[in-house]
């Protein structure tokens, strides 16, 4: 899987230096012959704009998509905590695993942020890959359909994630998160970053906008790996 720190650097803040390499990327995620051909080369409208677009456009437009309100954030603990102390704890626990399979976080990125989690990943076998990988898939699956209504180039990335973890893109998973928020109505923006935490369970009451339960779930594996992860690991 070491497939996945690629398509971690596809993700990440678009530089100079991801432009010089985007077209070597672009090669070795082909000769993989692990991925699926036809969801590596609907990566190419990506890869191309990466390696020749004006990178103040390219960083421009990472920004509008990933950066402006919850719908597209490539925090994943986001999507389930918000602000909450949940995320806190749920953080220092990933980074915990991170710092137990040899990794040290550097920068300022946070241990839920995608590109961080895919390198993590991408350091395990590839079925402990796989199956960590899968844990967050509704949240792929939900962002995979979101950017592909606004039809981002980096949707089918993420279609190509969905597949390495065999997370099928059905309806349910598609619909998981809560309702997209609008970067264009600061006013909601600045309402939905008030929200409390999203709560599961039978004691929540029912809230028409809240995730599916399946989500925090997911995520909630991420920070006590299961019995069979840390075989596959050892």
């Amino acid at each position: 899987m070491k497939s996945l720190h690629l398509l971690s650097l596809l993700l990440q803040y678009p530089s100079l230096e991801l432009q010089t390499v985007a077209v070597e990327i672009g090669r070795r995620l082909a000769s993989d012959t692990a991925l699926s051909e036809a969801a590596v080369a609907a990566l190419d409208p990506l890869l191309t704009r990466l390696a020749t677009s004006d990178i103040y456009d390219a960083q421009e437009t990472y920004v509008e998509l990933f950066d402006r309100g919850r719908a597209h954030s490539l925090h994943l603990f986001e999507h389930v905590h918000g602000e909450s102390r949940d995320r806190g704890q749920a953080m220092v626990d990933l980074r915990e695993r991170y710092l137990a399979a040899g990794l040290e976080p550097t920068g300022n990125e946070l241990p839920d942020y995608l590109p961080l989690f895919l390198d993590y990943c991408s350091t395990l076998p590839d079925d402990a890959a796989r199956e960590m990988l899968a844990e967050p898939g509704v949240v792929l699956v939900a962002l995979a359909a979101r950017l592909a209504e606004k039809q981002s180039d980096y949707a089918p990335l993420f279609v190509l994630l969905c597949d390495i973890a065999g997370v099928e893109m059905d309806e349910e998973a598609k619909n998981a998160l809560p309702p997209a928020d609008d970067p264009e109505d600061l006013e909601a923006l600045d309402a939905q970053w008030e929200e409390e935490e999203i709560r599961f369970g039978a004691e929540a009451a029912p809230d028409p906008n809240a995730a599916c339960p399946k989500v925090g779930e997911m995520l909630d594996q991420m920070r006590d790996p299961p019995a069979s992860q840390a075989t596959a690991r050892s």
